[in-house]
């Protein structure tokens, strides 16, 4: 069985709409390439006893989880002190992050950037290849910068260092229904979901976009390959004996 993953994406930007999270959407596809799924996310702000409340909860869970944002130097940064402060450990001047901050930065390192080296006691480091500031994991937590062209470099070292080899083999089999109305179809999705519990049915009515100009409903099964397969196949048969045709949907694998 795979293990589950969460998200947790910082700061006031992305809660007050000024910056857009692209975060989310990189760790699924980063997972989803690898056989594995995003369970949760959940976004906090810049707010020290906030992000200590919700460290300690995901700290005490067996999810595997990624955080992204709050690690740097200013005074909105809370996360190294509030993720010790959760773990109930003590925020100690990290001796090899110090060093490489050192290396990288010189006499500029002080008295700012080396604040970035304090980090929750007894964590390991996350490699930063943009400018050699670490990131840091603290049991199955990892934490990375909030900017994307460290984070995501970052996220793929993590997971292809320590998860490697976790994933499953997993597709998504899609496909479009022009006309169909989602409230006349419960019950036949309700049978195939009994009927194949091992794979999980999306179910996107529109009333027309860029995949199907018309009014639609898109369904789509994930799951191990020859599973998906199957269910999808069950599907389309049930809504053919109801009248109903299909089409392939735009991009499905």
């Amino acid at each position: 069985m795979s293990p589950s993953f969460g998200a947790v994406i910082v700061g006031d930007e992305i809660l007050s709409g000024r910056r857009e999270d692209k975060h989310l959407a990189a760790l699924a596809r980063e997972l989803n390439g690898r056989g594995l799924t995003l369970s949760w996310a959940r976004y906090v702000g810049d707010d020290p006893a906030a992000q200590a409340a919700l460290y300690r909860e995901t700290l005490q869970g067996d999810a595997i989880v990624f955080s992204f944002g709050g690690i740097g130097a200013t005074p909105d940064d809370h996360t190294r002190a509030s993720v010790a402060a959760a773990a109930g450990v003590a925020l100690i001047q990290h001796p090899e992050a110090t060093a490489l901050i050192e290396a990288r930065f010189g006499e500029a390192a002080r008295p700012h950037r080396i604040r970035m080296a304090q980090l929750p006691d007894g964590c390991t480091l996350i490699p930063n290849p943009v400018n050699q500031v670490a990131g840091f994991t603290l049991g199955r937590h990892h934490f990375v910068p909030g900017f994307p062209d460290m984070a995501w470099p970052m996220l793929r070292w993590v997971l292809d260092t320590h998860y490697a080899g976790l994933g499953e083999a997993r597709t998504t089999l899609g496909f479009i229904v022009p006309g169909a109305k989602e409230g006349d179809l419960i019950e036949t999705m309700e049978r195939m979901v009994a009927a194949h519990p091992e794979v999980r049915l999306s179910c996107l009515p529109s009333y027309g976009n860029a995949r199907h100009a018309g009014p639609h409903i898109e369904f789509s099964f994930t799951g191990a390959p020859e599973a998906a397969r199957t269910a999808s196949d069950a599907l389309r048969a049930a809504l053919a004996e109801r009248g109903y045709a299909t089409l392939a949907a735009p991009g499905a694998s």
